[in-house]
């Protein structure tokens, strides 16, 4: 009933951009917290970025200034805006939910801790 299908990774070269999406199925109503998320080979998943549904973000530290957390509260859509990239940024991107209420179209339910299936970015010349 709840689904996060990420898109937009690829293959980009040092210091290009790209922008990637997290599309959250029509059953979900709401979402209180999107966020981004990594994992590079043979390392820990780690936070990219949050936002709520307040607009209020947060950030990997190192990530500030090259990466930008969006969203469409309407959409139940979540973006993530990367500039600057570089090949220490090639992970499998990861898209969560926290705090969803969701409907099966006859009853609603609350849930939590929501992943996608993640999508490959590549940072290489």
């Amino acid at each position: 009933q709840v689904q996060l299908v990420e898109s937009g990774g690829g293959l980009v070269q040092p210091g290009g951009s790209l922008r990637l999406s997290c599309a959250a199925s029509r059953s979900i109503l709401s979402i209180s917290t999107m966020g981004w998320y990594r994992q590079a080979p043979g390392k820990q998943r780690e936070l990219v970025a949050t936002i709520t549904s307040g607009g209020k973000t947060n950030y990997q530290d190192s990530l500030k200034g090259r990466f930008t957390i969006s969203r469409d509260n309407a959409k139940n859509t979540a973006y993530l805006q990367m500039n600057s990239l570089k090949p220490e940024d090639t992970a499998v991107y990861y898209c969560n939910a926290l705090g969803v209420i969701y409907s099966t179209g006859t009853s609603y339910y609350t849930g939590n801790d929501y992943w996608g299936q993640g999508t490959q970015v590549t940072v290489s010349s």
